[in-house]
């Protein structure tokens, strides 16, 4: 993300330019007393909760959480309307959000964190960190006896817990699996209570930054930086890198009804496949870095980028839905009943939804 000086305030974007120019961390994350710190002390109770940088958010049965920064998570149960502070064990940046049900959820975030709530996010449970992640890679690593992973795991492990997961997927039956920086990835078979590392599946040798992640039944999903995908076919046992013709950071994915692979990100570039080996570009109309993108109910793509515009698929090109700009957008979360959360860098903004393209 080089050069977007605006996004120096969102913790997912500071983690995925940590391989290109510097930006700079958000307050509570600027070094590693401050992270430490941050891990251990509780999130503070914010005065307009709703107004701060948002990154996540997902439905909890007809709740609706949101996560972001400082460990600010939110809960509506009006469709929006209205928003309450849910209290967090922890006060660094939360990334991401998911929920199995209408109960139970894992989120997590900077300093290698991971939450679990079973009373649909009423309330939270630290279950990792980044001291325990570095750990955990390490003794991964000596347990395959790879010279090269144990060297990369006790730098892990000297620098702290300073390394941020930046997404995570449930796939059912208590099946979780987290993705971050510098190749971090942790699987979890108990809905997040405990984890085991994962980066020895990976075919990622440089530990590039993995920056989302989806999962459709056993098929999952991995984009990250430097063009790196991954695609697992057996629930995650073993990652194949799949060669897309594009290698520039790849920000979210999708795999919508009918087995499609998407990725997206730096500079508008939008891709897609069929099978993992032949790859379309989706025309955009405008270089701009798309940051996330969600599947709606009717099976659609839609994706949200830095201009604060959401776009959506028609024919083989993306088009702006008829909706004013908003500010710089970090996600997007389908509310059905034709309205939209958007998460941005000003808070949460429930918007219309524009009926949307055919899917893909």
């Amino acid at each position: 993300m080089t050069g977007k000086s605006f996004l120096s305030q969102c913790a997912w974007f500071s983690a995925v330019a940590l391989g290109a120019a510097p930006l700079a961390a958000p307050a509570g994350d600027a070094s590693t007393d401050a992270v430490t710190a941050a891990r251990l002390r509780p999130a503070v109770m914010a005065r307009q909760p709703a107004q701060s940088v948002m990154l996540g958010a997902a439905m909890a049965g007809p709740r609706i959480v949101a996560v972001g920064e400082r460990g600010v998570i939110l809960l509506s149960d009006d469709h929006g309307a209205t928003w309450h502070q849910a209290p967090a064990p922890v006060s660094v940046t939360l990334t991401a959000v998911r929920f199995e049900d209408a109960l139970h959820g894992v989120a997590v975030g900077h300093a290698g964190v991971a939450l679990v709530t079973a009373d649909g996010g009423a309330s939270w449970r630290q279950t990792l960190d980044g001291v325990r992640a570095a750990a955990l890679t390490l003794a991964a690593a000596k347990a395959g006896n790879d010279a090269a992973a144990i060297r990369e795991a006790e730098r892990l492990v000297a620098d702290g817990a300073d390394k941020p997961l930046l997404d995570v997927c449930l796939a059912g039956n208590g099946r979780v699996l987290a993705v971050g920086a510098y190749g971090l990835a942790f699987g979890s078979d108990d809905g997040g209570r405990s984890w085991s590392a994962w980066s020895g599946r990976m075919d990622n040798p440089k530990g590039l930054h993995l920056n989302a992640v989806r999962q459709r039944g056993d098929t999952v999903l991995i984009g990250g930086e430097r063009g790196l995908a991954l695609l697992s076919t057996d629930g995650g046992k073993r990652f194949q890198r799949l060669a897309v013709p594009y290698q520039g950071s790849f920000f979210t994915a999708e795999l919508p009804a009918g087995g499609a692979l998407v990725l997206a990100g730096l500079r508008g570039n939008v891709w897609q496949s069929a099978d993992g080996r032949d790859w379309r570009q989706l025309a955009s109309p405008m270089p701009v870095s798309i940051t996330a993108s969600t599947v709606r109910a009717d099976g659609s793509l839609l994706f949200a980028n830095q201009a604060g515009l959401m776009l959506d698929v028609r024919g083989q090109a993306l088009a702006p839905l008829a909706a004013a700009p908003l500010p710089p957008l970090n996600g997007v979360l389908d509310l059905s009943q034709g309205r939209l959360l958007a998460l941005t860098m000003q808070g949460l903004k429930s918007v219309a939804a524009p009926a949307t393209g055919a899917a893909p």
